[in-house]
């Protein structure tokens, strides 16, 4: 069996432990990849990915905010944090089973990223439990899956839009997730967020890699053509603060952090200005 269809089978697989293992599966498997069109031949199911009854999926806005400084908090963000890397494990498998033609080495890369989100998701989860709760215990949001779904028809705009934008805002959220379970006194999630945030480097890493090949294979250029599609797709507002090192380490160049920062510094200005709306309507939020 070819590792693109081993991948499509992990994705379909409802439990998150049994998921975890055919992905670590695949792995030894040591299949040889390739990016032939035929090398998927079962009907895609309409319902991807597998995932569990639980958790309840619901809008973000409809997550309750709990203090970490309790236990139940801490389960809280512990489950979140779980809820993401199980969905960063649903995303490699996708990226692998459902673009076909490209160069080996990209379909190596992938597994090989979804393998190590399904050591961070098993973390988790592992400490989660020693907490007395387990995945499912609270509701989570689909943020992540709903962006691949909208970038299903192109791997340019999955590349942009998931490794390079979604992903990459982890390694900015993950210093601050880290101090404030350290400052609780969880050690152990600290630790964990340490190590994932050192493994995600290499994720959104591979990520730019490959954006920036497709670019150049389609004649585009990478800083507009990631605006166009940010725009297209309604992509999340980037804001900071951005950890500058770590999406250095992961491969973004320094025109691309300039425009990050200067993106932030604009809405900083805007935000203070007490200057009246313009007559078109075209700042109609501003304070007057």
């Amino acid at each position: 069996m070819s590792l693109r269809q081993l991948a499509l089978n992990a994705l379909l697989v409802d439990s998150p432990d049994a998921k975890c293992a055919a992905v670590q599966s695949i792995v030894r498997s040591g299949e040889p990849p390739t990016g032939a069109a035929h090398e998927v031949r079962q009907p895609i199911p309409a319902a991807l990915p597998g995932r569990p009854a639980r958790p309840l999926l619901v809008p973000p806005a409809q997550l309750a905010q709990r203090p970490v400084n309790t236990l139940a908090g801490r389960a809280a963000l512990i489950h979140a944090l779980a809820h993401i890397e199980l969905n960063a494990v649903n995303l490699a498998l996708d990226i692998v089973w459902r673009f076909d033609g490209m160069p080996a080495d990209f379909y190596r890369d992938w597994i090989g990223v979804a393998a190590e989100e399904a050591c961070h998701f098993q973390l988790l989860h592992e400490h989660l439990q020693a907490t007395g709760f387990a995945y499912g215990d609270f509701p989570a949001h689909n943020g992540l899956w709903e962006m691949a779904e909208k970038t299903r028809g192109d791997l340019l705009a999955r590349l942009a839009l998931v490794p390079r934008t979604l992903e990459a805002r982890g390694l900015d959220a993950a210093p601050l997730i880290r101090d404030k379970l350290q400052h609780a006194g969880d050690d152990k999630g600290a630790a964990i967020l340490e190590i994932i945030l050192r493994e995600e480097i290499g994720h959104v890493a591979i990520g730019n890699r490959w954006y920036r090949w497709l670019c150049e294979q389609r004649g585009l250029d990478p800083l507009a053509c990631y605006s166009e599609l940010a725009q297209q797709h309604r992509a999340p507002r980037l804001r900071g603060p951005f950890n500058l090192e770590a999406r250095r380490a992961a491969g973004f160049d320094e025109h691309e952090l300039a425009a990050l920062t200067a993106r932030r510094t604009w809405r900083r200005c805007l935000a203070r200005a007490p200057c009246r709306p313009r007559r078109d309507g075209l700042f109609p939020r501003l304070r007057q």
